[in-house]
């Protein structure tokens, strides 16, 4: 059939006729033949699709029958589709579906969490079987079986690795492993204690093979220690015998002067040992002294392989354990009992300390052999590292020497002046007075005076001075732990005293005045400590060495002791001023009896503080204070009788009588002043200046005292004059004064107007 598709050419139609020319147009006759042509090929073409038609009948009828059956089928699945989708119009099955898919899931669900119960249960009974198991089998003495179903049931329980929202009986179960492992440690405990005991009377530690507690009878101590091992218990239960060992055979294996010996002995029975015995026994010489070390460690090293060998059973774990539990403690007590009594005293012996440096490291060494000390952790080596710094822990000694002995001499002293001491004027240095022959006479070097400082300042400073020469002969690390102890030594003072003598710093004693020399003392010599010293001291410190950081803190505290000595003075003063009541109606005995005590009682302080202040402070540093206090008493009463409104005329001759008596008591006093300067500030200025000059109010109440009964008229002129304004009266002062003496008059007016008219010039 395929040639009957073939394209026809309509120009293969016209054979024979010249068509090369495409644009050749053809002709009615051509047509014709053309259309001829095509209707015979035409009925050609229709034979032979009937002709093929034909030829293939059954063929087609087979294709038009399967047509057939294929539109049948279409229409029955169209009719399936409508009953499905009035089906579903009707009744919404999509719900139903998805409600047994719902179903299905749970009962899924449902039944694979009976499962996971089922295989929890399973796990739960055989753990609970386990538990029963290990508790039976620990009653029994099956004690390794049971150590190791503990280890086991650890794991699986997860102890230490607990997590949140797990069922409430893994804790139960928890809950009886926990107290299963607590009667397992209980219990390992009493066996040691029953294995390794201490006789007192026979001074014996006895290690018994064979142990029986708690109706346990016949069970080895090699079986109990692998049962402890398995377990991970061997610290905890070897923690007694640790304890027993270290105090009845370590410590007095190191007894530094009377150390112990030992004896072994084994007893041995049918089955074999039944028994180790280790004996300590006294020295037979109680003034052995093992300066070497090597006897010291030896007995140790006898102790430790006693141990090795009955109770580790040359088990190199165990003895490592033992090791981690008692060594730290071990190696203590031969730093405290022996290698830090036999650190030098002086870095002359420093030589002969490595001796002792040689024997610990062998020691250390021989340990390490019994595996009783890690080989790799070098923190165990704590010994060696001790000996081998023995220039710092003799600096260090040297160092808590220093500052025990600053300590002590700071809390002793009772700051009382030495008895041979007396104060006949100004502590000039070859004055051609007696030299006084306390130490706590002292020179000040930045000062031409001399001082009496307390016996702590005075031995402080001797100590330092000792250690600083020290410092100079020293090598460069223990030079430099005692240039640290000289400065923690001199700020001891700072730390100690003031809280000692809290309570006397605020009264009136000499204990602050010769606390506050201590200071000035204190921060002048530490001032002069790097002069004296620093081209001495060796190369690597000189440039870091300092003192003279120190120096103003104690200067600044001189000061402050000083001035709150003053401001005490001052308020006792004041409380006892206050008692004159402002020195009103003294015309009246009663009032004028109260005013005389209160100037009896405050010249008796003056006095006092007077004796005290002039035989203790220096010269110029005396009369500073002093003109202070009295400055503070003469500007106070004067106030007082100013402040008077109303004076009758005895009243005045009383306050004069008061303030005459006042005077005269205070004269010796005044006279102190006059002397007390210091040679490097005297001058003709000085020496010429008159002690009003230096107590301004002194000038004041002395003229107070003449104005009491001075006519009206003579004190105008006096003001006039300018002499009662030198005297530090205001025209103020002198209007109310004038007012309360004098009544009222022609006169008072005549002479407070001259007075105000002066003032304006």
């Amino acid at each position: 059939m395929d040639p009957l598709f073939d394209r026809i050419n309509v120009r293969d139609l016209l054979s024979g006729h010249d068509l090369s020319d495409p644009s050749t147009p053809l002709s009615t006759p051509d047509l014709r033949l053309i259309i001829s042509r095509l209707e015979s090929h035409s009925l050609h073409i229709k034979s032979k699709v009937r002709s093929y038609l034909l030829s293939h009948r059954e063929d087609f009828a087979s294709l038009f029958s399967q047509c057939n059956d294929a539109v049948f089928k279409t229409s029955e699945i169209s009719d399936n589709v409508s009953g499905i989708l009035s089906l579903i119009s009707d009744r919404p099955i999509d719900v139903e579906i998805r409600k047994l898919v719902d179903e299905i899931g749970r009962t899924t669900k449902e039944a694979r969490e009976k499962r996971e119960m089922l295989g929890l249960l399973k796990i739960i009974v055989g753990i609970c079987e386990r538990l029963e198991g290990a508790r039976s089998a620990f009653s029994d003495g099956r004690l390794r079986f049971s150590a190791e179903e503990v280890k086991e049931l650890k794991k699986a329980l997860r102890i230490g690795d607990e997590e949140e929202g797990e069922p409430i009986v893994y804790g139960l179960l928890r809950k009886q492993w926990a107290d299963l492992f607590d009667e397992m440690q209980d219990l390992f405990s009493k066996f040691m204690e029953n294995a390794v005991r201490f006789e007192q009377d026979s001074r014996t530690i006895r290690v018994k093979y064979k142990l029986c507690v708690d109706k346990m009878d016949g069970i080895e101590l090699h079986t109990v220690m692998e049962a402890m091992d398995v377990a991970g218990i061997l610290d905890y239960s070897l923690a007694k015998a640790a304890d027993l060992i270290i105090k009845h055979a370590i410590t007095p294996a190191v007894s530094y002067g009377s150390p112990a010996m030992f004896a072994e002995d084994v007893n041995q029975g049918s089955e074999g040992i039944s028994e180790a015995v280790l004996k300590i026994l006294p020295s037979q010489d109680c003034k052995i002294v093992d300066v070497d070390g090597d006897a010291i460690y030896a007995r140790v090293i006898q102790v430790i392989k006693f141990i090795f060998k009955h109770i580790c059973f040359e088990n190199g774990s165990w003895i490592r354990s033992f090791g981690r539990l008692t060594w730290p403690r071990i190696s203590d007590i031969i730093i405290s009992k022996f290698l830090s009594k036999v650190v030098p005293e002086d870095a002359s012996k420093l030589v002969d300390f490595q001796k002792i440096v040689k024997c610990t490291s062998e020691f250390e060494f021989s340990l390490k052999e019994m595996m009783f000390l890690s080989a790799s952790d070098g923190k165990d080596y704590r010994l060696s590292s001790f000996s081998e710094n023995v220039e710092v822990h003799f600096a260090f000694r040297k160092k808590t020497e220093v500052l025990g002995k600053a300590r002590n001499l700071l809390l002793q002293c009772d700051f009382s002046v030495p008895q041979d001491y007396t104060s006949k004027g100004p502590l000039l240095k070859n004055d051609g007075m007696a030299i006084n022959s306390s130490n706590q006479v002292v020179d000040l070097i930045f000062s031409s005076k001399r001082c009496v400082v307390s016996k702590a300042a005075s031995q402080l400073m001797e100590l330092v001075h000792q250690t600083l020469q020290d410092v100079c002969l020293s090598s460069a690390r223990v030079a430099w732990e005692f240039y640290h102890a000289v400065r923690d030594a001199i700020l001891l003072y700072e730390a100690v005293i003031p809280v000692k003598l809290e309570r006397q710093l605020d009264g009136i004693n000499q204990v602050a005045i010769l606390m506050y020399n201590d200071c000035l003392f204190l921060s002048q010599e530490i001032l002069g400590l790097a002069f004296e010293y620093r081209t001495d001291f060796p190369d690597s410190i000189k440039e870091h060495a300092v003192f003279a950081d120190m120096a103003p803190r104690f200067h600044l505290m001189a000061e402050e002791i000083l001035q709150r000595q003053i401001q005490i003075v001052i308020f006792n003063l004041r409380e006892v001023i206050d008692g004159a009541d402002g020195f009103q109606n003294t015309h009246q005995m009663q009032q004028f009896e109260s005013a005389k005590f209160s100037i009896d009682q405050a010249v008796f302080i003056l006095e006092k503080v007077h004796i005290i202040w002039e035989s203790l402070l220096r010269p110029s540093t005396y009369k500073r204070s002093m003109c202070m206090v009295l400055e503070s008493v003469f500007s106070r009463i004067t106030k007082d009788i100013l402040l008077l409104d109303d004076l009758a005329a005895e009243e005045t001759l009383q306050l004069q009588r008061l303030i005459h008596m006042m005077l005269d008591n205070l004269s010796s006093l005044l006279k102190s002043l006059i002397s007390a300067f210091d040679s490097n500030e005297k001058s003709e200025e000085d020496t010429s200046r008159p002690i009003d000059d230096l107590i301004p109010s002194l000038r004041k109440i002395r003229k107070l005292g003449e104005l009491l009964d001075m006519p009206l008229k003579s004190i105008t002129s006096a003001w006039e004059s300018g002499e009662l304004m030198s005297c530090g009266f205001t025209i103020l002062e002198l209007k109310d004064f004038i007012r309360a003496i004098f009544a009222d008059s022609t006169l008072r007016k005549e002479c407070i107007w001259r007075i105000e008219n002066v003032s304006l010039y």
